[in-house]
């Protein structure tokens, strides 16, 4: 079955699904009632068991080694075995899913435990995460950003000779749903020689997408650029919280560290690379003038198909929109297209110094801001640090993020004949500090 195929699933809920058609099956980790961790698969509004297809017998050869490698309910194992693990997973599960799949009557007569409902199962981590680093490849936020603090010369030099990023904390990555709690740290009020202590003032959240790293390397030996793609593991939504009146205190010298440490939020579900083909193109020329990359960070095929159209969304939903029965409302609606490098650069240029990446370390895109304002991926870019107030349709206003608030991510992947697919949501809303 392709991509573009017409084809249903006999799991009625997938056909035609915003999220979770037959032609996504994205990977995660869930729980029912606080059992076991297992692994899983999103198909319309149920999660596929892949543990109870395993014991009925229904994967073989390299489906059932991919599933055999999830033992323990973390997709580690499953990274580290590649691509052609994912492949033949996915080939197996199209098998067994699809409408008119030879094995359906036996597949149904599972169906009771084999295909358990999302809404009564708790999503966690997919992998556990050894590393985590947060990438700046959304040039449009970059010049946003640096425009703030030096209009006259937003971009540094560097940034479009290297993909510029930082050593994020693992530990306190949580998946969609995790309450917020905002921080405390120091800050320097404006007109003050003297930092004070206490609750962060202006929280903001920043769009990413996130990259889980399938198939590692050897430490002190580099992942050249044309393989770089065999070594991403799949994609989630990513939300980088950041405390910006921490963050303009202690950043110069060495870069963010408190204001970010204290939570990042990620979808549950890992949308795999061949369930994203049909949405891959060429990575947007450079304008005129910007140097080319260097050699170890240029590949022809990577240019020619390294880029994704992925739709970006955020959307607040307030304590008062709640009391006035209102929908969240969408502050940024934006696009992966506006990253200045691929996902491959980022994988060669992270390993390029030998550095090893092992299965499930996550990447952070940065923020994937668009140049008009309406798809801007945080609220420093689009209150212009808190200087133009959001007006909200509750009558409220928003510089930065209240106790109370929450903030939804969403992506979509759209193409005229192909099935639509989407990542789920990245929630999280916001507690007061302790």
């Amino acid at each position: 079955m392709t991509q573009s195929s017409p084809a249903r699933s006999w799991v009625a809920s997938a056909n035609g699904h915003a999220d979770f058609p037959l032609q996504n099956l994205p990977l995660g980790v869930f729980s029912v009632d606080g059992g076991a961790l297992r692994c899983g698969v999103a198909i319309g509004e149920r999660i596929f068991d892949l543990q109870v297809a395993l014991q009925a017998g229904l994967f073989d050869g390299a489906a059932q080694q991919a599933v055999e490698a999830m033992a323990g309910g973390q997709l580690n194992g499953f990274f580290d075995l590649g691509r052609s693990a994912r492949v033949a997973l996915r080939e197996r599960l199209l098998e067994l899913l699809r409408e008119d799949s030879p094995l359906r009557d036996k597949v149904e007569a599972l169906e009771a435990k084999l295909l358990l409902l999302a809404a009564d199962c708790q999503m966690h981590l997919p992998a556990r995460i050894n590393d985590y680093t947060d990438f700046y490849v959304g040039i449009e936020h970059a010049q946003n950003i640096g425009k703030l603090f030096r209009p006259d010369n937003p971009l540094l030099p560097n940034y479009k000779y290297v993909p510029i990023a930082y050593h994020g904390r693992a530990s306190t990555i949580r998946p969609s749903g995790t309450d917020v709690r905002r921080p405390k740290g120091q800050t320097l009020p404006a007109g003050q020689t003297e930092p004070t202590f206490g609750p962060c003032a202006r929280l903001d959240y920043e769009l990413e997408l996130g990259i889980w790293i399938g198939k590692g390397n050897a430490l002190g030996e580099p992942i050249p650029i044309g393989d770089a793609a065999e070594h991403i593991g799949g994609f989630c939504l990513l939300n980088d919280w950041s405390a910006r009146d921490i963050q303009a205190w202690e950043y110069q010298p060495l870069g963010p560290f408190l204001s970010k440490s204290f939570l990042t939020s990620i979808s549950p579900w890992v949308v795999t690379a061949e369930a994203l083909e049909p949405f891959r193109g060429p990575q947007p020329a450079r304008p005129q003038g910007d140097p080319q990359p260097l050699p170890y960070l240029l590949d022809t095929r990577d240019q020619a198909d390294g880029a994704f159209d992925i739709e970006l969304e955020v959307l607040l939903l307030t304590e008062a929109m709640v009391e006035q029965n209102l929908p969240a409302q969408r502050l940024a609606l934006s696009n992966t297209r506006y990253m200045y490098w691929t996902v491959a650069q980022m994988v060669a240029h992270h390993s390029v110094n030998g550095c090893q990446l092992q299965a499930g370390d996550l990447f952070g895109s940065g923020t994937l801001s668009g140049p008009e304002n309406h798809q801007f991926g945080s609220l420093l870019e689009i209150t212009e640090g808190g200087k133009k107030p959001i007006e909200l349709a509750s009558g409220e206003v928003r510089r930065f993020l209240e106790d109370g608030d929450e903030i939804i991510l969403r992506a979509r992947c759209r193409r005229e004949g192909f099935a639509s697919i989407g990542f789920g949501e990245c929630r999280g809303k916001i507690l007061p500090a302790r």
